[in-house]
């Protein structure tokens, strides 16, 4: 086992989510790091390539999610502004019968995704090229049980992107830093617009006491009002 996968079996003992994992898991993470490393060689997917760090700061964080029920389930989930495939993909490897959406509005992220998803025969999962606000509109409206989103906005407009695509008792997960309370203060109209409502915060630190994190799940109520989302431009520049 490497120093690598310690450090992810260490980090999950720490928040009592050591069971989710195993042998096969861990070899298919590590799978998808060598794939990830070495195509980002020739695509900017992110900035964070040290393979400890890819553990804690990727991995780790996105199987944080599983702190939650919804997520140990088998649900219908859209990952939002996937990137290189955080948290969605860990997530799928981690449980199989999550059946996973990863939207992203730059392409060129989604093509290594589709490679991913080819070289490593993972099932029930599959790209989006769309802006969230042009799908809450369209044919995914209320559409999944699960919405999550890392690092794309703050709370405000992003609940007005995510929100719409989740279905009536379905819950939206913000994953989010420090400043994570000041963002659901700002956030507190926009939240109750859109019928959403905040079930409960998750606040941790990541790794051995360090890196604040917060996993806000907000449920949804009931449908969104029909005149949300607005564009992109009306929720930047004016958020709820």
């Amino acid at each position: 086992m490497s120093n690598s996968e310690k450090l992810l079996l260490e980090g999950l003992k720490e928040h009592n989510l050591e069971d989710i994992v195993d042998e096969i898991n861990l070899s298919r993470l590590e799978i998808f790091y060598d794939y990830m490393i070495s195509y980002n060689k020739k695509t900017d997917l992110t900035n964070i390539t040290e393979k400890d760090e890819v553990y804690i700061k990727h991995f780790l964080d996105s199987l944080m999610l599983f702190k939650i029920e919804e997520f140990k389930e088998a649900h219908t989930l859209v990952d939002i502004g996937t990137g290189a495939g955080f948290p969605g993909v860990p997530l799928k490897i981690i449980n199989n019968n999550l059946d996973i959406t990863l939207m992203d509005s730059l392409n060129k992220r989604l093509i290594f995704l589709d490679y991913i998803i080819d070289e490593m025969s993972l099932s029930d999962i599959r790209t989006l090229h769309a802006r969230a606000e042009d799908m809450g509109n369209d044919t995914l409206r209320d559409n999944f049980e699960i919405a999550t989103s890392r690092a794309v906005s703050r709370l405000n407009k992003l609940v007005e992107l995510s929100l719409p695509l989740v279905a009536p008792g379905g819950i939206f997960v913000a994953m989010k830093g420090k400043d994570a309370h000041e963002e659901l203060d700002e956030a507190e109209n926009a939240i109750k617009t859109l019928n959403g409502h905040v079930r409960e915060v998750i606040d941790f630190k990541l790794f051995k006491g360090d890196q604040d994190r917060s996993l806000i799940v907000i449920e949804k109520t009931a449908p969104t009002p029909k005149k949300y989302p607005r564009s992109f431009g009306k929720i930047k520049n004016k958020p709820l």
